[in-house]
């Protein structure tokens, strides 16, 4: 990554010179004759090439509009790829729709409608391109990277690792070794083995040391991998695009890299490439769009059959786990006698089961409200099931490594459902889980939907022939 002011000269300098090159191209007029030529739309405009004045006078209006609408990504600040090409691509259309506004309150300030399309278009790839660039690493020039954690004899050991520029540690105060007084000097700055490094401050502040010192890396030094410190830790890297690492002898609880080589390996907080990232989130809105709208009907007459029935509410709600051990309510339609205080565990009780909930159990029916939790963001249509909160000790004691499912969005189905493993067999179910998250791929998720659905016909088909 590049340090500040020369991440600072190279946007400002980059914008500039795109701008002002992307106006002299929209300008030419091959391309102003080919544009309202065969576009629909623009077809019956005339080519409008500028010169002298005039085109002085749109090329500095362009420039301006466009490095003053840019301001916010001059900054040096981690962010992922994906952020970097929407931010800029927003911050491009609203250069130029103020261009736009301009010229419609003064005619001798308006841009041809030509060339303010083809100047926004060709922006609209140039930019995010280019601020993507300026963010990867200069070759010679080290990561600079911080310790994050609260186990200080790990940071000792992890820290001969570390490769790039270290410029300091991060932990809670209270882990420093205040028993030794010979230890920590002024308020709990320095620890025997880290003298020569800052400590930045305590977990609270991790995002804003990311910010603030344009961190490449983080590596991590916790002696336990509980939800609120160490995945808020890794929640921060994943959402500002910084590089997490682990030692590897430290590594069980977390989903590495089989190829990394070496003490430190990468902790895959996002597992897809961002390309197939974009192609996974298509296919899970086109699933669960086409499959609300196909089964309407059905969900009208599950609506009316549970009240018909008249034993609770249509809804049933529970707390489950996902991305970085967070949680989100996921929904089904409720299929069994209503228990006060919530269902929680893996068993249920006999006399709770009615009819109707286990035909909708049988043909898989009640998962139909988790089309939902599918479109705004919170599951994807393949993935690892996600667990109730509650009993997330109980399968993480059957399976230490259990916390690996938390680095990938939790699904309507996946490998283990379709081989029929149930919750109440961890092991199992995560080596499923496990061997999906080190294959994924959008393919492999067509395959799981296509099983899944063959299964849902064989069960129902077993249904019919019982009655």
């Amino acid at each position: 990554m590049t340090t500040g002011w020369r991440y600072r000269v190279l946007s400002v300098g980059g914008v500039t010179a795109l701008a002002a090159v992307a106006v002299l191209v929209a300008n030419h007029p091959f391309l102003q004759h080919f544009f309202t030529t065969y576009v629909p739309q623009f077809n019956n405009l005339e080519p409008t090439v500028m010169e002298g004045q005039y085109l002085r006078r749109t090329l500095l209006l362009s420039v301006a509009f466009t490095v003053g609408a840019l301001v916010p990504m001059y900054k040096p600040r981690p962010r992922r790829i994906l952020d970097a090409v929407f931010l800029t691509g927003k911050r491009v259309l609203v250069s130029g729709l103020a261009l736009a506004t301009l010229g419609f309150f003064q005619w001798s300030h308006r841009l041809p409608r030509v060339t303010l399309v083809l100047f926004t278009g060709l922006l609209l790839v140039a930019l995010p391109a280019w601020f993507v660039a300026i963010r990867r690493p200069v070759p010679g020039e080290l990561d600079r990277t911080i310790l994050v954690g609260d186990d200080i004899e790990q940071m000792r050991s992890v820290r001969e690792a570390v490769d790039g520029e270290l410029l300091g540690y991060l932990c809670p105060t209270a882990a420093l070794p205040v028993e030794d007084p010979r230890k920590v000097i002024a308020d709990g700055g320095v620890v025997a083995g880290l003298e020569d490094l800052d400590h930045l401050g305590g977990l609270s502040r991790v995002e804003d040391v990311l910010v603030d010192h344009d961190v490449d890396t983080v590596v991590l030094a916790f002696e336990d991998t509980d939800r609120g410190e160490f995945f808020g830790t890794l929640d921060a890297c994943y959402e500002h695009g910084v590089a997490t690492k682990v030692h590897r002898d430290y590594a069980d609880t977390l989903l590495t890299a089989d190829a990394d080589v070496g003490p430190l390996v990468d902790v895959q907080v996002e597992p897809w490439d961002w390309q197939d990232y974009v192609l996974k989130r298509a296919f899970d809105l086109l699933f669960a769009g086409a499959a609300l709208l196909v089964l309407s009907p059905v969900i009208v007459c599950i609506v009316a059959a549970i009240k018909l029935e008249g034993e609770g509410p249509v809804l049933f709600d529970q707390k489950r786990t996902y991305l970085f051990g967070e949680t989100f309510t996921v929904y089904k339609f409720r299929t069994l006698k209503p228990k006060k205080g919530g269902e929680v565990g893996t068993t249920i009780e006999e006399d709770r089961h009615t009819p109707l909930g286990q035909f909708l159990r049988t043909t898989h029916l009640d998962e139909i409200p988790q089309l939902w939790s599918i479109l705004v963001g919170d599951m994807s249509v393949v993935g690892p099931r996600p667990a109730q909160t509650e009993i997330e000790d109980e399968f993480e004691s059957a399976e230490p490594k259990w916390r690996k499912r938390w680095f990938v969005k939790p699904g309507l189905t996946g490998l283990a459902q379709i081989n029929d493993v149930m919750s109440t067999e961890p092991a199992e179910k995560f080596r499923y889980d496990l061997r999906y998250i080190r294959n994924q791929s959008l393919w492999l998720d067509v395959k799981i939907v296509i099983r899944q659905v063959f299964k849902v016909f064989v069960d129902v088909s077993g249904l019919l022939r019982d009655d």
